[in-house]
C-alpha cells in the first residue's frame, strides 16, 4: 500500500521513482519485517506465556528436551504477521502472484493455528487428527493449484521443468493439479517434520527462501531469464518482495528461536513456511530444485518413513529416533552442534540449487 502510494507520486518527486525496481523494496520488505519481528517478539512471547500456550513435551522425546517445556509456542504468528506488514508496505498488491502465496502462507498457517490450540486445549499432545490435517491441506494446496492451472497469464501452467536442462520441459497436462498439491502439501509438513530443535527449521527457511529469492527474481526478469536461458515467467519477480519479507521475518524471529529458545514457532509456524514454499516453487517451475535447496527438510521427511516402515516390517528401528536430528542428539551431539552442521549443509544445498541456473 505504501509503495504504490510512494510510486504515485513519483511525477511530482523524481526521487520515489526508485520503488519501481524490485530489488530495492525487497532489501526494505526484508528490513520491516526484521524490524517488527525484533520490536513485536518481547511482546508476543509475554502475551503467549500469561496465555498458557506453551510448549508440552512428549514423554517419548529425546530427555535432554524435558527442560524445555513452559516456553511459549505458537510464536509463528509473529512470523506470518511480520511478513504480511511486510509485503502490504511494499509489495504490489496487483499482483495475483502475491495474493497466491499470501493465501498460502495464511491459509496453511491457519491449519497450524487450530492443531497448536487443540494440543493445548487437550494437554495431550494431540491437535487435529492425522486425516482431518491432511484433508484441510490437501484442500487448501488444490484450490491454489487449480487457480495456477488456470492462470492465463502463465504459458507454462502445466509444464514441469527439469533442472541442468534448458530444453527438457515435461507437459504434465491436468496432472500437474495432483502434483502441485504434492508439491505445497509435502514442503509444509516436512518443514513441521523438521521443528524439532531451537533454531533449526527456522534457519534452513532463511537459507532456502534466500536462494528461492534469487530463482524467483531471475525467473521474473526477462533479460536474465534469456541470458540463463530458463523459463521466463511474467509478474512473477514480485514474488522477490514476498521472499524478502519472509526472510527478514525469518532472521527476526531466530533472535529469539535461537539456542537456548526462548519461543517456538509451533505448527503455525512451520507448516504455514513450508507451504509457502511449496508454493513459490510451484508458482516459479522450481519444484525439482526446491527438493535440493530444501534437501534437509527432505532427509528429515524419509528418515521418519523409512523408521516407520522398518518398525512396522521388522521391529526394529533404524534410527535412535527420527526426526533424523533427534537420531544424531541421541548419539551424543550437543543440540546446538547438530543445529549449526545441518545449517552448513543447508547453504551447501542451497549454493548447489543456483549452481542449475548456470551448468544446464
Amino acid at each position: 500500500m505504501l509503495y504504490i502510494f510512494l510510486y504515485g507520486m513519483r511525477d511530482w518527486f523524481s526521487p520515489l521513482n526508485v520503488f519501481r525496481y524490485i530489488t530495492f523494496r525487497t532489501a526494505l520488505a526484508v528490513l520491516t519485517a526484521l524490524f517488527f519481528s525484533l520490536v513485536l517478539g518481547p511482546w508476543l512471547i509475554g502475551k503467549l506465556r500469561r496465555l498458557s500456550l506453551t510448549q508440552q513435551i512428549r514423554e517419548d522425546g529425546p530427555k535432554a528436551h524435558m527442560g524445555k517445556a513452559g516456553i511459549p509456542t505458537m510464536g509463528g504468528i509473529l512470523i506470518i504477521l511480520c511478513i504480511l506488514i511486510s509485503v502490504f508496505l511494499w509489495g504490489d498488491l496487483k499482483n495475483v502472484y502475491i495474493w497466491t502465496v499470501v493465501v498460502s502462507l495464511v491459509g496453511f498457517g491457519g491449519i497450524g493455528l487450530l492443531d497448536d490450540y487443540l494440543k493445548i486445549a487437550r494437554q495431550n499432545h494431540r491437535g487435529l487428527r492425522a486425516y482431518q490435517k491432511f484433508s484441510l491441506q490437501i484442500a487448501l494446496a488444490l484450490a491454489i493449484g487449480t487457480v495456477l492451472y488456470i492462470n492465463p497469464r502463465d504459458p507454462y501452467a502445466d509444464v514441469l521443468s527439469i533442472p541442468f536442462f534448458k530444453k527438457w520441459l515435461i507437459d504434465l497436462g491436468l496432472v500437474y493439479i495432483p502434483f502441485s498439491v504434492l508439491v505445497i502439501v509435502g514442503s509444509s509438513n516436512a518443514v513441521n517434520l523438521t521443528d524439532g530443535i531451537d533454531g533449526l527449521a527456522i534457519g534452513l527457511v532463511a537459507i532456502a527462501v534466500l536462494a528461492n529469492g534469487v530463482l524467483v527474481y531471475i525467473s521474473g526478469h526477462k533479460g536474465l531469464a534469456q541470458y540463463l536461458q530458463v523459463l521466463f515467467l511474467p509478474g512473477t519477480g514480485e514474488l522477490t518482495v514476498f521472499c524478502g519479507a519472509m526472510f527478514g521475518a525469518a532472521l527476526g524471529f531466530l533472535w529469539y528461536n535461537s539456542y537456548p529458545a526462548d519461543v517456538f514457532m509451533g505448527d503455525v509456524g512451520s507448516l504455514g513456511l513450508g507451504g509457502a514454499l511449496g508454493t513459490l516453487a510451484v508458482i516459479t517451475k522450481h519444484e525439482i530444485v526446491l527438493a535440493v535447496v530444501g534437501g534437509i527438510f527432505v532427509i528429515e521427511t524419509i528418515s521418519v518413513v523409512l523408521q516407520v516402515a522398518s518398525y512396522k516390517a521388522t521391529g526394529k528401528r533404524l534410527f535412535k529416533m527420527a526426526p533424523i536430528h533427534h537420531h544424531f542428539e541421541l548419539k551424543g551431539w550437543p543440540e546446538p552442534k547438530v543445529i549449526v552442521r545441518f545449517w552448513i549443509i543447508g547453504i551447501m544445498l542451497a549454493l548447489l540449487s543456483l549452481a542449475t541456473l548456470k551448468v544446464r
